[in-house]
């Protein structure tokens, strides 16, 4: 079938399976570039695997330092006449590339807040892998239902206090129009927490040391987005960033749990980037493109690769790592810096449809987002007939 990209809202309905390769492709040239990471894990379990920021430590894990690697992720498979989701093809590209430098390396696909995926993935562990000395934690999802209660709960994306308004950048309509929000109320910032905190991280720490397959001195990592004034009121002071607070108080009780094996949970909180998670909060398609115009121009930008093979490389793995207040890494320093702040601001005044492409690098965003799905790449003839029928050998 001929597939050409499908686009919904801030949504991308299909995925191209060559374009998606060279997606993977792309990210470990990267990494095989720049080189080993020194002394870097050899027995990793990703929790979701398939894109953006997991995807990027999968392939870090892998190709910089040579690393065994469990990838966790609940994806869509090709049906006749509907391609499969862009983390499936993602996982394909990236099992092929692991398989011909004789890489280990296993998949489950399915709901990482179950006990029983988490079960799955702790026998596969013992059998296979050898104790796990790093943990990432990498959960993008709308609901979790409790593994206990049974209980479904759902998050949302709204302010804490207050209604908010802003500009925003329609990315279907391609204009800058406003948004507003009505605060969320207690069981809504309940819920999000419950959903996007820290409660399943620590649920899958606790029974991977329960299990006795975690190595002495293992370090766990979760992923946030902490953010400045511009993004505060949807983001970091919002039911999102109420859910991230959570899991600095699961590193904390993480961290408690693992000391007799010198083990160690952190934060990471890295930058703004096009995901398909930051595709659908409100304002951040807007700042995103005018922080991609700022951070270009200054050639400081960088993406998942870059964000996560410097963690590696730079925190995780470096003894001279530095924390915040707060115990955190922070891979956001350029992006956060107060100077790339202030031109953000000074553009987010100015910028309204009929300048976008002159204030913004709504281009950039959008080939970004594309690309996402296997979009984007003029090197790729999505003209040409593809089977969208993939297979993934070491689905488990």
């Amino acid at each position: 079938m001929v597939i050409q990209p499908k686009i919904r809202g801030f949504i991308c309905t299909n995925a191209h399976p060559v374009g998606c390769a060279e997606h993977v492709k792309e990210q470990i040239s990267y990494v095989k570039k720049h080189g080993a990471v020194t002394n870097g894990p050899k027995n990793v379990l990703v929790i979701g695997a398939s894109t953006g920021y997991g995807l990027a430590s999968r392939i870090t894990a892998a190709f910089g330092s040579g690393a065994k690697t469990l990838g966790i992720f609940f994806e869509k498979e090709a049906t006749e006449g509907k391609t499969g989701s862009a983390g499936w093809y993602n996982t394909a590209a990236f099992e092929a590339a692991a398989e011909a430098e004789g890489l280990w390396n296993k998949h489950l696909n399915g709901d990482a807040f179950t006990d029983e995926m988490k079960s799955k993935a702790i026998d596969i562990i013992q059998s296979e892998m050898g104790k796990i000395d790093l943990v990432v934690y990498s959960l993008a999802a709308p609901r979790r239902k409790d593994p206990v209660s049974g209980e479904i709960y759902s998050s949302v994306l709204k302010p804490i206090g207050q209604s908010y308004t802003a500009k925003n950048l329609n990315t279907s309509k391609r204009e800058i129009e406003d948004v507003s929000v009505e605060p969320a109320n207690d069981d809504e910032i309940f819920n999000t927490v419950k959903v996007m905190g820290g409660e399943d991280w620590e649920r899958w720490l606790d029974q991977l040391h329960a299990a006795g397959v975690l190595a002495e001195n293992v370090q766990t990592v979760a992923y946030t987005y902490i953010g400045k004034e511009l993004t505060w009121p949807i983001y970091g002071k919002a039911t999102i960033g109420r859910a991230k607070e959570d899991l600095d108080r699961a590193a904390s009780a993480i961290t408690g749990k693992l000391s007799a094996q010198h083990g160690h949970a952190y934060v990471a909180s890295l930058k703004a980037l096009v995901t398909q998670a930051s595709s659908a909060i409100p304002i951040m398609p807007l700042y995103i493109s005018l922080l991609y115009r700022v951070m270009k121009e200054e050639g400081t930008h960088e993406g998942c690769i870059e964000q996560i093979y410097g963690l590696f490389q730079t925190a995780l793995y470096n003894p001279q790592r530095q924390l915040d207040d707060a115990g955190r890494l922070r891979m956001d320093g350029k992006e956060l810096a107060d100077h790339i702040q202030a031109k953000v601001a000074a553009m987010w005044e100015q910028v309204q449809t009929d300048n976008i492409d002159e204030l913004t690098d709504y281009k950039g965003y959008h080939q970004e987002f594309l690309r996402l799905f296997g979009f984007g790449y003029s090197h790729v003839n999505y003209d040409a007939d593809v089977s969208p029928m993939v297979t993934l050998a070491n689905l488990a």
